[in-house]
């Protein structure tokens, strides 16, 4: 088996400390069936990383002989982990999902230290992502694998969020390690409600859960219940009591909750983190703004819990809920739409202070926060974000074969700036622009889909409100086109599947394929256009030749800075560069 390493040197990272809370990178999103337009289930992901190279991974279904290893590497690292037990079938699985329309996205929490990294463990996080799509045929058999294969070999990454979705439900499943000295994971999952959403973006999100009760919650010592339709939550035996043990929590088993036990919010985790879960709840529900001050980092922690019981954990008591129901149906689009935002519209928004510079960039360099005079700042942290490696939103939709039903539309780079391309899931061969080896984070090559793209964008950060714009046309030009073929090719697969599914899984591969190559072809002639038009802060507009002119010269325009722009300077620099009066 290819093994499990990819050239990311550190994915999901780059990590820096604001109060006890990590602050990382990388947003899901989730919509349930009843929540959709169309009725498909969706999960999206930006994989932010400033080391992480995207491209699109891929595995082929394979059958293994009787007694095959598998060897593990940590996703992050390359670091070799060890050898665990393969499946005797693994299925297909382009990118974070696979041939059976299971999808899978993540977001690193961190959560206490005291619990990261079991030396001696074999799987991390990374590996149970694409070790679960290779195995699993639904969301619920997903959730079965991965907190089985932490059991079994232990768990060596830090606190994570997972969204696993099918083509018919889709669930969010918290875990983080036991430390050192004990090996697995205590973890709990739950079902999101037909009809809702939800999300989590690097902050742990299950708060309270239904106790076990042997229909609706188990417990992972009847695992194999899951698969029973009426079980909408599962957590691991000793959750609670592991708390207990460790001295973080006391009181009744009611009140536990499983983020601020394992993962207490702070300043930085709200500010950082929750805002980007709450920029699209509150782009599809009216009365979200009550949570504005908790997502600015005004965490409160009152003494008495919501139920009446009092607060002997110091819990966080001004939190979101886990998942809203929408006033309005959710778009493949809106998907897209929502991992692009900047904090638009909100007093936060990062097109509008001096950081943005004469041309609004909504976009802050690194580190995140720094220090002036000895007090500390921050730079804000939102949904898009430059350092995206790859981002993506999964479509599973149950009325049609599993081998035309899902669809990853994915995508590299910054996703204000990316394309998501239809990738079907039953895709067998990888679009040469985005296939893994082809340049990595510091080998460059000219047919990298992903030192194409930013390219295009890092040229917009220098001039954002004029160059953008002519990005987002082409961006929009190009997904609507796939978006509004895709009943077409829809089509076309479900009549060659009829006769012949091999037939139909080729059709799509090469549409993939082709689509992935149109987006690059596409990109490469903007950039030469951008680069062109934008050259040297002018905006040059091509002008048709005239008769009897051998050539003629673009429309030129020099609009310099804006009118806010030149006062600030003004204000910066006094008289120095004023024009005397003659």
């Amino acid at each position: 088996m290819r093994k499990l390493i990819f050239t990311v040197l550190m994915a999901i990272g780059t990590i820096l400390f604001f109060s006890p809370v990590k602050t990382m990178a990388c947003t899901n999103y989730i919509v349930t069936r009843g929540a959709s337009a169309d009725g498909s289930v969706m999960i999206s992901y930006n994989a932010d990383s400033h080391l992480l190279y995207g491209e699109l991974y891929h595995w082929p279904a394979k059958v293994w002989p009787k007694g095959s290893m598998m060897p593990v590497y940590e996703w992050d690292t390359g670091k070799y982990l060890g050898e665990i037990k393969q499946a005797a079938q693994t299925y297909n699985v382009i990118g974070n999902m696979n041939e059976y329309q299971v999808a899978i996205g993540e977001t690193t929490f961190g959560g206490r230290k005291e619990l990261h990294h079991q030396p001696t463990a074999k799987v991390d996080y990374g590996s149970l992502i694409y070790i679960a799509l290779q195995r699993s045929k639904s969301a619920r058999e997903a959730i079965k694998i991965m907190t089985q294969l932490v059991a079994e070999y232990g768990y060596y990454s830090e606190g994570e969020s997972f969204s696993i979705a099918d083509k018919n439900e889709a669930w969010i499943l918290e875990m983080i390690g036991k430390g050192k000295n004990e090996k697995g994971a205590v973890w709990v999952a739950r079902r999101i409600p037909d009809g809702y959403v939800s999300g989590h973006a690097n902050q742990a999100r299950i708060t309270t859960f239904p106790l076990a009760n042997g229909k609706t919650s188990i417990t992972n010592k009847n695992i194999n219940e899951i698969f029973d339709p009426a079980v909408t939550t599962v957590y691991s035996s000793d959750v609670i009591s592991f708390a207990r043990k460790m001295g973080w929590f006391k009181g009744s088993d009611k009140d536990f909750s499983f983020s601020d036990t394992y993962a207490p919010v702070d300043f930085g985790a709200a500010r950082f983190c929750e805002i980007r879960v709450w920029t699209m709840f509150n782009d599809v529900k009216s009365g979200m703004g009550k949570y504005w001050d908790y997502v600015k980092g005004k965490v409160k922690h009152s003494k008495k819990l919501a139920n009446g019981d009092k607060n002997v954990n110091n819990y966080a008591t001004n939190r979101m809920p886990l998942w809203v129901k929408p006033d309005k149906k959710i778009s493949l689009k809106d998907m897209m739409h929502f991992l692009r935002n900047h904090l638009e519209g909100t007093e936060l928004d990062m097109s509008k202070d001096v950081g943005a510079g004469p041309f609004h960039c909504p976009y802050r360099w690194r580190p995140l926060t720094w220090k002036v005079n000895g007090k500390e700042y921050l730079n804000e942290r939102a949904t898009a974000t430059q350092q995206t490696g790859f981002t993506f939103v999964a479509q599973s939709r149950n009325w049609l074969p599993d081998a035309i039903g899902g669809i990853i539309w994915w995508g590299v780079d910054d996703p204000s700036g990316s394309v998501y391309m239809p990738i079907y899931s039953c895709t067998t061969r990888v679009p040469e622009n985005f296939k893994p080896g082809n340049g990595s984070i510091m080998e460059w090559s000219d047919s990298s889909g992903f030192w194409l793209f930013n390219q295009v964008e890092n040229f917009a950060y220098s001039a954002w409100s004029r160059i953008h714009p002519d990005i987002v046309k082409a961006q929009n030009k190009l997904e609507n086109k796939f978006i509004a073929f895709t009943p077409a090719v829809d089509a076309g697969a479900q009549v060659l599947y009829k006769k012949n599914p091999e037939a139909a899984v080729s059709y799509l591969t090469q549409y993939s394929n082709d689509m992935a190559a149109k987006t690059f072809k596409t990109w490469k002639n903007l950039y030469h256009y951008l680069f062109m038009k934008y050259m040297d802060g002018n905006i040059k507009t091509k002008r048709p030749l005239k008769k009897g002119y051998k050539f003629v010269n673009p429309e030129l325009k020099q609009p310099g800075y804006g009118k806010d722009w030149y006062e600030l300077i003004i204000e910066k620099t006094g008289k120095k560069l004023l024009v005397p009066e003659s």
